[in-house]
């Protein structure tokens, strides 16, 4: 059974995050902190846990709260964008716990936040953020973490957090926690041992990398979006997205985009988008299947922000 700790807090996407549960993936605040943004609290609660239909991964949606159960883990709840309880089952996996807190959960936070959640990661190029999107297994984290080998900063893997200022109405991304996750062969690609890293609960051949020394601490412009396809042929290229094409590409690429409708969340998520399509060049790019293509695409993104940036 996880037991609660004693408090600690942390933070993430801009959030001041106080935890019961041990979250080492992120950075810790140092110091007093008088409030906190989001609480994450473990409830012992056999009618809370009862709620749902244990057979299945059901998910309940209201105004204020998303609620749904996961496997070998437990029932998390997530309610006004500042707290999430995490009922655990008796034989739950705390690696699995966190996994889904720091994705679904941090997702249903962001969007009750009014924070639009893109399915990617981002870099830092020439003092912009550039985002990579794509569905799972498209090769984002890669892509990203070819740009890193070669100096470039990552701000966030998985979710990009994205937010308009109030007076210049421009795209910031906020950074997430410095650390990516990588397939073993992507690993083998990089020359990464994997001696030393922790594999992703259900996933033994994906490893959490910790890049602090090369990450982006700041909120930073978003100044251009690329969508990421696998192409089963030797193909590798890049095409300029329009204004109406945009808006499905974006939908399809929010983080956990099923919840919008459910959270009646709709107008709020067209709105969001329909700015960013009008401010940002969005491109959709297609990569190989048949070899290892990241170093090549880091170039041709290069290219195309320095001739069209």
């Amino acid at each position: 059974m996880l037991s609660a700790m004693t408090r600690v807090g942390y933070i993430a996407f801009g959030l001041k995050i106080s935890s019961e549960i041990q979250l080492p993936e992120l950075v810790v605040i140092k110091g007093d902190i008088e409030q906190f943004d989001v609480d994450v609290e473990v409830v012992i609660d056999s009618k809370f846990m009862q709620r749902l239909n244990v057979e299945a991964i059901d998910l309940e949606v209201n105004s204020e709260s998303v609620t749904f159960q996961i496997p070998n883990a437990g029932v998390f709840r997530v309610s006004c964008g500042n707290k999430i309880v995490v009922s655990p089952y008796s034989n739950a996996d705390e690696d699995l716990i966190r996994l889904y807190i720091l994705g679904t959960c941090m997702g249903v936070v962001l969007m009750q936040r009014s924070i639009y959640p893109l399915h990617g990661s981002a870099v830092v190029i020439n003092g912009n953020a550039y985002a990579i999107v794509g569905e799972s297994g498209a090769g984002k984290s890669t892509l990203a973490s070819a740009f890193t080998n070669r100096g470039y900063q990552l701000v966030t893997d998985d979710i990009v957090a994205l937010t308009f200022t109030p007076s210049e109405e421009l795209p910031i991304v906020t950074p997430s926690y410095p650390q990516q996750k990588l397939w073993q062969q992507s690993l083998d690609a990089f020359g990464i041992n994997n001696k030393d890293l922790r594999s992703i609960f259900g996933r033994e051949s994906k490893y959490c990398v910790s890049i602090e020394d090369r990450y982006c601490n700041d909120p930073i412009k978003l100044a251009g979006i690329f969508e990421l396809e696998k192409s089963e042929n030797d193909e590798i290229s890049i095409q300029r997205v329009g204004k109406l094409e945009s808006l499905p590409l974006l939908f399809q690429n929010t983080y956990k985009q099923f919840l919008i409708p459910r959270m009646m969340l709709l107008d709020w998520h067209f709105g969001f988008s329909t700015k960013l399509g009008e401010r940002l060049p969005i491109y959709r790019m297609k990569r190989s299947t048949k070899e290892f293509s990241a170093p090549q695409l880091v170039d041709l993104i290069l290219k195309k922000i320095e001739t069209e940036g």
